[in-house]
């Protein structure tokens, strides 16, 4: 069927049920009635308000009047900066969302960007962070290590500033990649990431005692080579914390004393944890260019800390706003609608992925093939997806599929719902393992 016939199915089979779904989501639905339809961002600012309230009324400066249904729909009407955030969903159709990757970018007069990498070791939150920026997920995560295993990106676009995010594979050192047959990806994009960085943002995950008293050498090792490009300190997982003194000695540990040229007061610390943001002293003129010491542990040129919690929007938010605060005058790289770089497959088969490191024991998941067979439109308008799940052992494909075929069930429902929120579209997901010969 042809793309706008299932636009067509789409639409009516939502607008069916739009009301009974609430206010949040009927206006999350009408701010892609333009898309649904083939028409261009522009034209949402006139279907999406704060209280549904429709076409302004008509005035004679305009035939149609300013910003009417009909000029909106003619691609005349400018967006009304005054709507709330908009967090665009990704096209199920991976033609749409290659050109729109290559579209020109829909900016204002005076754009910002900033181009922002997040460096961390392997689980230090930094996909959980990234899909809290960009208040959609689109990025796979798990309590084990390496679910994300290639530079993947996302992009917030708010009125005249997009800040682009690179969600980075925890750094590992070459023998680890060697040792565990990892892939070259997961060694190679954190440092190719940087070569375009404005900004970095490195992430220490303070519930795991392990390591939350040094920063790891990999870490260090990439931000002495960079050590140009700002850098500020995120500590996640706070909420963990049962004694909060230690983020004290975790903060004096991690950054050798020093924020931005100063020496870090404790009592500074302690008053910046409710707001999640420490501030860091004025600088006293540029820093020297640091030489990586062999017995560091942590980084003394940091521009600011935060302390926060991932899963907390309010923290989140507190540093969502100094990204963009941080973004410098310069062209958008991205249209306003690139939500992220990746096609919708690569998001179906990371959040499948996602579910089976998090269901299945030791290595199993990481021993798991994934075959998408079926990517189509369903009788009523709704996506089908089929993926085969291919094992090379029989126990392993006993254990995926569960007793009674429970586990796999689980695991296609999750992510469907998963696919739903970040496509906005009925997703049925079909998942079949079978033994490779």
């Amino acid at each position: 069927m042809a793309a706008s016939s299932w636009r067509g199915a789409v639409l009516l089979r939502t607008v069916s049920g739009l009301w009974q779904a609430g206010p949040d989501a009927a206006r999350e639905w009408m701010t892609r009635l333009p898309s649904l339809l083939g028409f261009q961002q522009r034209c949402v600012s006139c279907v999406a308000g704060p209280a549904f309230s429709g076409p302004r009324l008509a005035s004679a400066s305009r035939p149609n009047g300013q910003n009417s249904a009909l000029d909106c729909f003619l691609g005349l009407s400018q967006p009304d900066n005054s709507l709330p955030f908009r967090v665009p969903a990704v096209s199920v159709h991976r033609d749409e969302q290659d050109l729109l990757l290559v579209h020109r970018p829909d900016m204002p007069e005076n754009p910002r960007v900033l181009r922002v990498v997040l460096l961390g070791a392997p689980n230090a939150g930094k996909s959980t962070l990234s899909n809290q920026l960009l208040g959609r997920k689109v990025f796979p995560v798990s309590k084990k290590v390496h679910t994300t295993r290639s530079q993947a990106l996302g992009v917030i676009t708010e009125k005249e500033t997009q800040v682009i995010l690179l969600d980075t594979p925890g750094l590992i050192s070459p023998a680890k990649q060697k040792r565990h047959h990892l892939e070259l990806s997961l060694l190679e994009d954190p440092w190719k990431s940087m070569e375009s960085a404005d900004l970095v943002v490195v992430l220490v995950d303070v519930s795991d005692k392990w390591t939350r008293n040094q920063l790891s050498p990999q870490v260090l090792r990439c931000l002495t080579q960079f050590s140009q490009v700002p850098s500020i300190l995120v500590m996640n997982k706070v909420d963990c914390l049962k004694q909060k003194s230690v983020l004290l000695e975790l903060t004096a540990a991690l950054t050798e004393g020093v924020v931005n040229g100063k020496k870090l007061k404790t009592k500074q610390a302690l008053r910046s944890r409710p707001d999640t943001h420490c501030p860091s002293p004025a600088a006293q003129g540029p820093n020297p260019q640091p030489v990586r010491d062999p017995q560091q542990m942590g980084w003394p040129h940091f521009q600011e800390i935060f302390m926060l919690s991932a899963l907390s929007q309010e923290d989140v938010k507190t540093l969502k706003q100094y990204l963009l605060a941080q973004a410098r005058p310069g062209p958008w790289e991205f249209h306003s609608e690139v939500l992220t770089s990746q096609t919708p497959e690569e998001i179906c088969a990371n959040m499948i992925r996602e579910k089976l490191l998090e269901y299945l024991p030791e290595e199993v998941p990481y021993n798991v093939q994934q075959k998408t067979v079926v990517w189509d439109e369903g009788p009523s308008g709704e996506l089908v997806i089929e993926q085969k799940l291919l094992v090379s052992k029989e126990s392993h494909m006993k254990i995926l599929i569960g007793p009674k075929g429970y586990l796999i069930a689980q695991i296609a429902q999750e992510v469907g719902r998963d696919l739903m929120n970040i496509f906005l579209c009925e997703v049925q997901l079909r998942l079949s393992v079978k033994l490779l010969k």
